[in-house]
């Protein structure tokens, strides 16, 4: 994932980009960069690992420094960005959020074309803001340019250019994240996440459309080229996980979708006298919470935090790059609440379960500190395809997934075929694969969320929704 935060003034404009990019940590978790332009300055740029520090320690040496009226900063899980590029549409800064599935056969295809050469990251991997600036130069307009490279590119690209003069901005074509204008009395602001803005003193000015081009400065937002609404296939997870609750995206706040998603739940149990004899119902910090709150509120059992999360150190349990550290972390950021574990039977409510072993780590924890019984409800649908789009699940495979390790090892390469009766948890193959999830982590039981239910949770037409990760539908 990622996100990136711009702003065009009439003032200096580094501490509104410093802190606005700061606000889009919760997105990734590798490299942070932020590029500025003044007139005495030129083109400013500082990037900077945030591995093993947050944004703002690493950044906030540099904001002494930097100049301009606009500038641009992003948080990255992939490249460095931004990188800087010179074409014949002159120098520039670009970033970029998403993911090109098909870099090298584009890098071989622009190579053969006549492009002289790339410069290789030290894995030997091209930066994708090299691979985006070279597919923009095939044309002879910014416009013209993202159209062609968004055509060639399979996966997702959002992006925006830092010019001499201004702020270009492009939503990916199927809109799968969002980008929302803040308008404040010296000028306009872009953002990945909504909120991001409102503590600078920002009013929303409008969301762009999928596939929407603008250029922005300190006087206006101008339209270079028109969205398709039809074409939007927003990413359902950020409701589910990866938004921060504060967030908005298409009108639909993260924290009341969480909320409302919960109050399913729990009437999908009672309607089909699945609603557990419980003492508690209980999140998985955070994302978890306020679907917890919302099927306690619904189901009328008592709501209580068993496990705190220990946030100074950690923010999120994903955010060393290794797998096993990410685990380790998970474990460790937790701290249980023995008097509301010990003898209690309790029901929990996760966002997702994708691999299954921080769940059941967290399951045998539960245990050894006295618990009677551990129920889980996870958020949405069981997750049967890893992510081409965002690349928010990691997985190098998708029998990495528990869902589909199961699938494999019930039917083999045949299973594939079945994979929409084994999402549906009420037919045989879906109870089948429910009960062996259970018994793996040690539950005493285990519903998931339908993707109706999700649906309905988020509140927007099913047709506008990305929900490859449990359907497979593009």
């Amino acid at each position: 994932m990622g996100g990136f935060f711009g702003a065009a003034s009439k003032n200096d404009c580094i501490t509104d980009v410093f802190f606005g990019t700061d606000y889009h940590s919760h997105l990734g978790t590798r490299r942070g960069g932020m590029t500025s332009y003044s007139e005495d300055k030129g083109f400013q740029r500082n990037i900077h690992s945030i591995e093993n520090s947050p944004f703002r320690t690493k950044f906030e040496d540099d904001v002494v420094n930097m100049r301009g009226k606009l500038c641009i900063g992003c948080i990255s899980d992939t490249d460095p960005q931004p990188i800087l590029v010179r074409s014949k549409m002159g120098l520039y800064a670009v970033c970029s959020v998403g993911i090109i599935r098909n870099a090298d056969a584009l890098v071989d295809e622009l190579l053969e074309n006549g492009c002289a050469n790339f410069e290789a990251m030290s894995s030997g991997n091209i930066n994708s803001g090299d691979l985006i600036g070279a597919l923009i130069a095939q044309r002879g307009s910014f416009v013209d340019g993202i159209r062609y490279a968004q055509s060639k590119i399979e996966g997702t690209m959002s992006l925006i250019i830092l010019t001499k003069d201004s702020i270009i901005a492009a939503r990916d074509k199927y809109g799968r994240l969002p980008i929302v204008i803040g308008k404040r009395w010296d000028g306009y602001c872009l953002s990945t996440e909504s909120f991001a803005f409102q503590k600078l003193g920002y009013e929303t000015y409008k969301e762009l459309q999928a596939g929407e081009i603008i250029r922005m400065t300190a006087d206006g937002v101008e339209v270079l080229a028109e969205g398709d609404p039809s074409q939007m296939k927003v990413c359902t997870f950020l409701w589910t996980y990866y938004g921060y609750p504060t967030a908005c995206y298409e009108g639909v706040n993260v924290e009341v979708m969480r909320t409302r998603n919960g109050e399913i739940m729990a009437e999908n149990d009672i309607a089909a006298g699945k609603l557990p004899d419980v003492d508690y119902v209980c999140g998985v910090p955070d994302s978890g919470t306020p679907h917890a709150i919302g099927y306690a509120n619904r189901s009328g059992i008592p709501f209580a935090r068993p496990f705190i999360k220990y946030t100074p150190t950690w923010p999120r349990s994903f955010m060393p790059t290794n797998q096993s550290m990410r685990n380790v972390v998970a474990k460790m950021k937790l701290i249980p609440v023995h008097e509301l574990i010990e003898g209690k039977k309790l029901l929990f409510v996760d966002d997702s379960i994708v691999r299954g072993t921080q769940m059941r780590e967290t399951v045998e924890f539960l245990y050894e500190n006295g618990a009677k019984e551990v129920h889980m409800r996870s958020a949405c649908p069981p997750i049967m395809y890893g992510c081409k789009y965002l690349n928010f699940s990691r997985s190098h495979s998708e029998l990495e997934l528990i869902a589909r390790q199961i699938i494999d090892e019930f039917e083999g390469e045949e299973g594939v075929k079945y994979i929409a009766e084994y999402s549906d948890t009420n037919t045989e193959r879906g109870k089948r694969m429910r009960d062996e999830i259970c018994k793996r982590l040690k539950l005493t039981s285990l519903e998931f969320q339908s993707l109706e239910g999700k649906v309905k949770a988020v509140g927007l037409p099913e047709c506008n929704l990305c929900t490859y990760c449990w359907s497979g539908k593009e």
